[in-house]
């Protein structure tokens, strides 16, 4: 570089994962078709990426060009990847320095998206997170993972947003499969409405 910032972008999260203990892929979406254009370069960079964090007691980690945070829970690891460049800065020592604090800061933005995506599944999946559960249900956790991130671009870091967002409305569930709250609450909610009408 010639000594000046890049470009501040949105675009900040190039890839989110959810792999298994096998480090086989659950859910992944890479949102920059230049870092990884081909699904075989996905799935590589998913095994290179688990044999590095599988036994690491840290949480992030630097590879191929990408700052990767990552949690893992039971049986499940939940990665989310951004580019690097934001280290990238050279000559003056301010510059350095403020290279490193957005650099940090980055760190932090990247974290409170996996911390988000941890939060929502955990949330959804009602605190049991593990394969099985997560692939019962990974319609919903698509979607939460499609409200976190859209594109690249961070829209939601707030997990209860996302879940209310994601949530099965009372509506959408047949009537024997409601609990007596539920149907009580439903129609209440259709009392309320006719009343407004």
């Amino acid at each position: 570089m010639d000594g000046h910032l890049l470009e501040p972008t949105l675009y900040t999260v190039k890839g989110i994962a959810i792999l298994d203990n096998d480090g086989n892929r659950i859910l992944a979406k890479y949102y920059d078709k230049n870092v990884f254009p081909t699904a075989k370069e996905q799935r590589t960079f998913e095994k290179n990426l688990f044999n590095k964090t599988h036994r690491a007691n840290a949480e992030i980690i630097m590879l191929d060009g990408l700052t990767c945070v990552y949690r893992s829970n039971v049986d499940l690891f939940f990665y989310v990847m951004g580019s690097s460049h934001e280290n990238e800065v050279s000559s003056p020592i301010s510059i350095c320095l403020y290279g490193n604090v957005l650099y940090f800061c980055f760190q932090l933005i990247l974290m409170s998206v996996l911390n988000c995506l941890y939060d929502s599944v955990s949330q959804i999946l009602r605190k049991n997170v593990e394969k099985r559960a997560v692939l019962e249900s990974l319609d919903i956790v698509m979607l939460a993972m499609d409200e976190i991130c859209d594109g690249g671009i961070i829209i939601d870091a707030d997990s209860s947003s996302v879940v209310s967002r994601v949530a099965l409305r009372t509506d959408d569930i047949p009537l024997g499969e409601q609990t007596v709250a539920q149907v009580l609450q439903s129609a209440k909610e259709q009392l309320k409405w006719s009343l407004l009408k």
